[in-house]
C-alpha cells in the first residue's frame, strides 16, 4: 500500500517494483524473470564515506557459471546488488566485503520465462543489424532529449507521455545535466554534493539523482524504448567534463553497479568527444576499457563526434554514432568497420537560427529514407522555438514537428520487410535488399517518369511505389523480372519496394 503522501523514495521504489524482485526475509528463492532485475537490498555502516570505504559485490552463480557483480550504496545505510539473470533456471549468490555485516550473505533466486513484451537486451547481429537476446528483431527508430531527466517532474512526465504515442524505440539521453542554448536552467538534482559556493564532492554521490534517472529508464523500459545513455558531454556548467581522472572512473563505476542490469540500457561514452576539452583521446579509450571490465552485461558501446570520428575500430566500440548526413559513406563504413552505423544526429526538424536545428520536416523524412536505402539507422530531433525554451531535443514536453508520423510511417514499411537487407552495390538510386527476394529504392530528388531497374530474370516481383510524405503505398500493375521500366507519377522523394512473388 503506497502511503497518501508518499516520499519521492517511496514513488522510486513503487516504479521499480515491476521488474526489482526485492529480498526482504521471505522463505523460499525470490522469482524474478529472464533478463528482469533482482535487486538484493542490505543495511551497512553510514559512518565515514560509504562510498569509498566499503567495498561491496556479489558472485552469482549457475550451474558452472559464475557472474561477478558489483554493489553500490544507496545512502542511509543501504547497499544494494542488482543482477540481470540471462537464463531461466536456478541462480545462487554470495556477497562479498570487508564488513562483516554485508559480507558472505548467501541466497537463492529462481529465474523463470521471460513475460510477453520482455525481448530481452539489445546486442549486435550479424555484423551489421541489431536485435534483442530472444531472437526479435529490432530496428533503432532513435530520437534525442539530452535533458529531460533534470527538468520538473510535471514535464518529465509529459515526456514520458508523448513518448508513448510516438514511434521512437531509443531515446538519446544525457546523465549530467546539460548548459547550453535554450537550456540554462539549474536541475534541482545534482549528481555529486554540492555546495552553494559551486565547490562539487566527487567523493561521494547524490542517491536521489539516481533514483529519478532510474525511475525514467524504468518507464522507458515499459514502452519498450532502449535509454542510450550519455556518460559525458562539453556542455557543462558544474565541473562534470573536468574531473580529475580517480573521480571519472568512480563515476563509471558508480554508474555501471546502478544501471547496467536494467535490459534497456546503452553506453554513449560521449555526445561530441572532440569537443570536452581537457581530455585526450587515451582518456577515451581508458572509459572504454572501465565499461567493458565493469559492466557483466556488455550494453551495447558507442561514442558520438562533431567534427573528429573516433576510430570506431577498436574492439569495444559495438556500433558506429554518426553526426551528420554523409549517409553515402555508409557502405565504406560498414565495409571497414563491419558495424552497424547510426546517424543519431543527422540534424533536427525545427526552426531556431542554428543551421543544425532548422530543416524542414520533409527535409528529415528525406534523410531518414535516405539513410535508410544506404544500409544506416537515423535518428530524430526537433528544435522549434518556445516562450518557454522547452524544446523536444533537450527538455522533451511535446512534439510540434511533421516528421514523426512519417518516420512511423517508415518504421512500419521496415518492419514489415525481411531482415538481412544490405546496400546494393552500384545501385543507380539507393537501394537496401535482400537479394532475390525484396529491394527497396529510394529515388530521392529524382523525378522520372519512366525509371530502369533490373531485378533477377528467374523470379517474378510485385512493384509497389511509396510516397514517404503522403504516407501512401500504390501496387504498380503487372509482375517484373529481368530488366524494365517502371512507369513512376513523375515527383521526386520517392521510394520503390520490389517483393518477389511465391
Amino acid at each position: 500500500m503506497v502511503p497518501s503522501n508518499p516520499t519521492r523514495r517511496t514513488v522510486i521504489s513503487t516504479a521499480l517494483a515491476p521488474i526489482a524482485a526485492r529480498l526482504t526475509a521471505q522463505p523460499g528463492p525470490t522469482r524474478v524473470e529472464r533478463w528482469g532485475l533482482f535487486e538484493l537490498t542490505l543495511s551497512g555502516p553510514s559512518n565515514g564515506n560509504p562510498f569509498i570505504d566499503v567495498p561491496f559485490s556479489a558472485e552469482f552463480r549457475q550451474q558452472h557459471r559464475s557472474v561477478p557483480v558489483d554493489g553500490f550504496y544507496d545512502g542511509d545505510g543501504v547497499y544494494k546488488v542488482r543482477f540481470s539473470p540471462d537464463a531461466v533456471g536456478e541462480w545462487t549468490y554470495l556477497t562479498r566485503s570487508g564488513r562483516p555485516e554485508l559480507d558472505g550473505k548467501q541466497g537463492t533466486l529462481l529465474c523463470a520465462a521471460p513475460s510477453a513484451s520482455n525481448h530481452g537486451p539489445v546486442s549486435v547481429r550479424n555484423s551489421w543489424e541489431f536485435g534483442h537476446a530472444d531472437g526479435a528483431p529490432y530496428l533503432p527508430f532513435g530520437t534525442t532529449c539530452y535533458a529531460w531527466t533534470h527538468q520538473p517532474d510535471a514535464l518529465q512526465q509529459q515526456t514520458i507521455d508523448t513518448l508513448r504515442q510516438a514511434p521512437f524505440n531509443k531515446l538519446r539521453m544525457c546523465i549530467f545535466p546539460k548548459w547550453y542554448e535554450y537550456n540554462r536552467d539549474e536541475p534541482r538534482l545534482f549528481p555529486f554534493p554540492r555546495t552553494a559556493a559551486g565547490v562539487n564532492d566527487y567523493s561521494r554521490f547524490v542517491p536521489e539523482f539516481f533514483r529519478n534517472l532510474e525511475t525514467r529508464i524504468t518507464q522507458l523500459q515499459s514502452l519498450a524504448i532502449e535509454a542510450d545513455l550519455i556518460l559525458f558531454h562539453p556542455y557543462d556548467h558544474w565541473g562534470y567534463a573536468l574531473m580529475p581522472p580517480d573521480a571519472d572512473e568512480r563515476y563509471l563505476r558508480y554508474v555501471v553497479a546502478r544501471l547496467a542490469a536494467f535490459r534497456n540500457v546503452w553506453w554513449s561514452v560521449a555526445n561530441e568527444w572532440d569537443l570536452v576539452k581537457g581530455k585526450q583521446p587515451a582518456d577515451w579509450d581508458r572509459y572504454f576499457r572501465i565499461l567493458e571490465e565493469s559492466d557483466p552485461y556488455s550494453r551495447l558501446r558507442s561514442i558520438h563526434h562533431s567534427v573528429v570520428m573516433y576510430d570506431h575500430s577498436k574492439p569495444w566500440v559495438t556500433h558506429l554514432s554518426v553526426q551528420g548526413d554523409e549517409f553515402s559513406k555508409t557502405a565504406e563504413w560498414r565495409t571497414v568497420f563491419r558495424k552497424p552505423v547510426v546517424f543519431d544526429e543527422c540534424k533536427y526538424e525545427g526552426n531556431i537560427p542554428k543551421r543544425w536545428g532548422d530543416i524542414s520536416a520533409r527535409e528529415l523524412t528525406r534523410r531518414f529514407w535516405l539513410g535508410t536505402a544506404s544500409g544506416a539507422y537515423v535518428g530524430h530531433g526537433e528544435t522549434y522555438l518556445d516562450p518557454n525554451d522547452i524544446l523536444w531535443w533537450s527538455k522533451g514536453g511535446l512534439l510540434h514537428g511533421e516528421s514523426p508520423r512519417r518516420i512511423a510511417f517508415l518504421r512500419a514499411v521496415m518492419d514489415a520487410a525481411p531482415r538481412g537487407l544490405a546496400p546494393v552495390a552500384g545501385a543507380y538510386y539507393p537501394c537496401i535488399a535482400k537479394p532475390g527476394e525484396y529491394y527497396l529504392y529510394y529515388l530521392d530528388y529524382h523525378q522520372p517518369a519512366l525509371a530502369d531497374f533490373s531485378l533477377p530474370a528467374d523470379a517474378r516481383f510485385a512493384a509497389d511505389i511509396i510516397d514517404p510524405w503522403e504516407m501512401t503505398t500504390v501496387a504498380a500493375p503487372g509482375t517484373y523480372s529481368a530488366k524494365f521500366q517502371l512507369k513512376l507519377p513523375g515527383k521526386p522523394m520517392l521510394a520503390v519496394r520490389f517483393r518477389r512473388l511465391a
